[in-house]
C-alpha cells in the first residue's frame, strides 16, 4: 500500500523525487505529466492529454 512505501522511505532514510511534494504523484516524462488534482488517481497525471497507449518501448 501506500502507506507501506511511505513508512518504509521514512525508515529508510530513502530518497524521494522532490516533485513529489509538489502535487506529481506519478512522475513520466516532462512533456506529459502534470499534477494530480485532489480526488485523481495517482496515475492520472501521466501522458496528460492523450490517449492511454503503448509507447512503444516494451514492444
Amino acid at each position: 500500500t501506500q502507506d507501506d512505501v511511505d513508512a518504509y522511505v521514512a525508515r529508510y532514510g530513502v530518497l524521494t523525487n522532490p516533485l513529489l511534494t509538489e502535487g506529481y504523484a506519478s512522475v513520466g516524462c516532462a512533456p506529459c505529466t502534470r499534477r494530480v488534482a485532489a480526488g485523481e488517481d495517482a496515475r492520472s497525471g501521466r501522458w496528460a492529454g492523450t490517449g492511454k497507449t503503448e509507447c512503444g518501448l516494451h514492444g
